[in-house]
């Protein structure tokens, strides 16, 4: 009889829990990725929606918002209301643009709350399948008068900064072709009109995986098991690179002023749904690692991402064409 009793016990609180988080979700969640369709923020927003339908029990929808290296759509979360129904899926970059800008529409730090990371991914270097670079020694080679073509999301997003990075590590430099998003860059890159992209390897993976892309090396500290012939860019021998590692990390965020308790329901539902085991594998099949933070764990990795990019984009000078 204990044991019936204590079941009984725990079946209520686990209802209980569930009713309380519907009631916090009375509303329909607009999730916004200020990006194109097909890159790693869009990819992201929709992974995460499906499975906080199911955790909240209410309509959850991603809209996409290009223009201004995300500057746009982010400003529409930053403008609605703080009552957790409009949220933003941000990058790196959420730091970045800003800095690049100069006028920016807001001041990333008191513009939004942070809610909790979401995922990280390495960034890879891609080119058409009869490109004649095979190795990351060949693309640096072609970086050393400025006229060689890659291709990029949009100015100040991550994957933007990964070329300048690694054109500072190597002393090289390229021509930037910066698109509203990686899924337009790449249907470029694909058609062999841009000779080069650098993109999220979660983005990317499907057409490296179909032969449309082939990738020639990776940022990440270890090679990738879904693509264990790709190197590590450590690897590829290159002065400036023994030691170089890359990730984009995408965060949750809502409007400024939002009501501690709101904060507190979205990140305990964005907890189990960044633990859901089917969400973990979605991340991984892409090559990308899910885990959850605290809010104030979310303010301290952007913060840090302050830090050390804006004053590359000072030294650089990288300025919105």
């Amino acid at each position: 009889m204990r044991l019936v009793a204590i079941a009984g016990a725990l079946a209520g609180l686990a209802l209980g829990s569930g009713t309380a988080l519907a009631q916090t979700f009375d509303k329909p969640i607009k999730i916004m990725a200020p990006y194109a369709p097909g890159g790693n923020i869009d990819v992201t927003a929709r992974i995460i929606a499906d499975k906080l339908r199911e955790v909240t029990g209410t309509t959850v929808i991603v809209e996409n918002k290009a223009g201004a290296s995300g500057m746009i759509g982010s400003d529409i979360v930053a403008r609605s209301a703080p009552d957790g129904t409009s949220l933003l899926v941000s990058a790196n970059s959420l730091v970045a643009v800003p800095a690049i800008y100069g006028n920016a529409p807001y001041d990333w730090r008191t513009a939004f709350t942070p809610i909790t990371h979401i995922q990280r991914v390495p960034a890879v270097l891609v080119v058409p399948p009869s490109s004649p670079i095979k190795t990351l020694a060949d693309f640096i080679a072609l970086g050393k008068d400025g006229k060689f073509a890659v291709a990029d999301s949009g100015v100040g997003t991550t994957n933007h900064l990964a070329i300048e990075l690694i054109g500072e590590a190597t002393g090289t430099k390229y021509t930037l072709v910066h698109y509203k998003g990686s899924g337009a860059a790449m249907i470029d890159v694909m058609a062999g009109q841009v000779p080069a992209q650098v993109d999220q390897l979660n983005a990317a993976i499907r057409n490296i995986k179909s032969g449309k892309l082939r990738a020639i090396a990776v940022s990440s500290d270890k090679r990738v098991p879904q693509l264990p012939d790709v190197p590590t860019m450590k690897e590829s021998g290159v002065k400036g690179l023994e030691n170089f590692t890359f990730a984009t990390f995408t965060g949750l965020f809502g409007p400024a002023k939002m009501p501690p308790e709101v904060v507190a329901k979205i990140n305990e539902a964005m907890v189990k749904v960044l633990k859901d085991p089917a969400v973990v594998q979605r991340f991984a099949d892409l090559t990308a690692e899910a885990y959850p933070t605290t809010p104030q764990e979310t303010a301290a990795m952007f913060d840090a991402e302050d830090k050390m990019v804006v004053p590359l984009i000072k030294k650089l000078q990288i300025k919105p064409e």
